[in-house]
């Protein structure tokens, strides 16, 4: 029997085949459209479901012995949907302004904190329950149709097995649902004016919803029976997948968002998570609960400079048959050593995430010459990402956290000079992994344990999260950051006022 991790994203979904052993098999990807205007950001979900069952044939096609199948998804963006699971408008992404008056009307009506502290979250529209306040404001003869209002996890649940039922940590992605009591709050739900009928049934993370049905066996080719996963929100799949199972542990997800979730071994502080947007969302283990701290930019950083400003270096990687990347990194130490770059990069390329929340922040460099070449601000730019990591480690820090070690994943784990950065600043042993989509690697050990493959997290584990290099903090290198890092720290506040 084979196993499955589904995870879908804004942008794209993917699906990853495992054996019994764990060992990876194969992969299959597909992007759909999303459409951004000034009034709005959308996605279209027939699109979505559509790639996804053209992933699940693919695998199906090749191992036609699937077992089980784990869904992950991105959260926040719903869709309301007719008793058939029909959409009937298309899907407000996160970024989406709409809702924002209803948002703010829900706050002043129950208090900032008091949402707060029976979510875990602070209020922001970006949360479904501010945009159904919108649709049923302003769609009423639509929102008067709807029986389902379905994340992305739960509406393809509901697509391969007819069962709607949501992991606890997409629920708390509504701003809807109480996480001490694991059940949507009748309080919120009371003051928003949204009947709790519109929600799927929470459950743990890792619960199987139900087996494939036949209608949906012939959609996407997997067995008719097999078991299908509600697993959870892509961050806390990608935990699991890091191997992050207690407080010790946090983890980097080094992908295009950069993001690093510590895990509580008890609730923690709401205040200090309230003053930085920090999410509190129920783990995998009853008990425990991870927080989100993350930028917009990471590996998307890198990206722009290694598009924008090193075409010429990416021709003569070509040739050279390596990466641009490599030969960056290799420039700038032929030339610096290990020694920081002198530069200031405020990665605020896409607007500021936590503790900050502020979109319209920008992106910055300070202390440009005539002299500075790419492999610099390459450079640079890999030193802002990790200067605002610290800046979340720090605030974040503020609530209990007490994690001695950290697992990375993602691609920017594949590079050793941004690893040793990191350490080195945050003052923590960094452990990569092998791993590139730990999403879906978290999401196939979730659905091997439902499925008894594997006896728990610990043995998944054990088959499946596999180490490449743990870096040490260098003490030296510390020191020379840190005193770096008391420049840094004021950039957002001088230059916000400017832009």
């Amino acid at each position: 029997m084979k196993i499955a991790g589904l995870d879908i994203g804004t942008t794209g979904c993917k699906c990853t085949v495992f054996d019994e052993t764990g060992r990876e098999l194969g992969r299959a990807y597909r992007d759909y459209p999303v459409k951004r205007a000034v009034s709005g950001h959308e996605i279209d979900v027939n699109a979505l479901r559509d790639g996804v069952c053209e992933v699940l044939r693919e695998m199906s096609a090749q191992y036609p012995d699937i077992g089980g199948i784990g869904v992950t998804s991105f959260g926040e963006t719903f869709v309301l949907t007719d008793e058939a699971g029909m959409p009937l408008l298309p899907a407000m992404l996160y970024t989406d302004p709409r809702g924002h008056e209803e948002c703010a009307e829900l706050a002043e009506r129950l208090g900032e904190m008091h949402i707060a502290e029976i979510t875990g979250l602070r209020p922001h529209e970006m949360y479904g329950i501010s945009k159904l306040m919108w649709v049923k404001r302003h769609h009423p003869e639509v929102f008067g149709r709807a029986v389902h209002a379905l994340q992305m996890e739960d509406y393809i649940v509901f697509l391969l097995s007819g069962q709607t039922v949501i992991d606890y940590s997409l629920a708390t992605r509504t701003m809807a649902f109480d996480i001490h009591k694991l059940d949507w709050s009748d309080e919120i739900l009371s003051a928003a004016g949204i009947c709790r009928e519109l929600f799927s049934k929470p459950v743990p993370s890792g619960t199987v919803g139900g087996g494939v049905t036949k209608e949906a066996s012939a959609l996407t080719g997997l067995p008719e029976g097999a078991l299908v996963v509600a697993v959870s929100q892509d961050q806390v799949a990608a935990a699991v997948g890091a191997g992050a199972f207690s407080g010790s542990v946090a983890v980097d997800g080094a992908g295009t968002v950069e993001c690093l979730t510590p895990v509580y071994d008890s609730i923690p502080d709401i205040r200090p998570m309230y003053d930085g947007y920090f999410s509190v969302v129920p783990y995998v283990f009853p008990g425990k609960y991870v927080a989100y701290a993350f930028s917009y930019t990471g590996g998307a950083l890198i990206q722009w400079c290694t598009e924008t400003l090193a075409k010429k270096e990416k021709e003569e990687a070509a040739r050279e048959g390596i990466s641009v990347n490599e030969l960056l990194e290799r420039r700038y130490a032929e030339k610096h050593g290990n020694e920081p770059s002198g530069l200031l990069v405020l990665p605020h390329f896409a607007g500021a995430a936590t503790p900050y929340m502020d979109t319209g922040s920008k992106g910055v460099i300070i202390g440009l010459t005539t002299d500075t070449d790419t492999a610099e601000i390459y450079r640079a730019c890999m030193e802002g990402v990790a200067f605002e990591m610290y800046v979340n480690y720090l605030a974040v820090k503020k609530s209990g956290v007490h994690f001695e070690r950290i697992n990375a994943t993602g691609g920017g784990a594949r590079s050793k000079i941004w690893m040793q950065m990191k350490a080195d600043i945050l003052n923590i042993p960094i452990t990569a992994l092998k791993t590139v989509d730990a999403g879906t690697v978290g999401s196939a050990m979730l659905t091997g344990v439902a499925a008894g493959i594997f006896s728990g997290l610990e043995d998944a584990a054990v088959h499946m999260v596999e180490e490449t290099a743990t870096y040490t903090p260098d003490a030296a290198m510390h020191e020379k950051y840190m005193r770096i890092f008391e420049r840094y720290r004021k950039v957002y506040e001088a230059v916000r006022p400017l832009v």
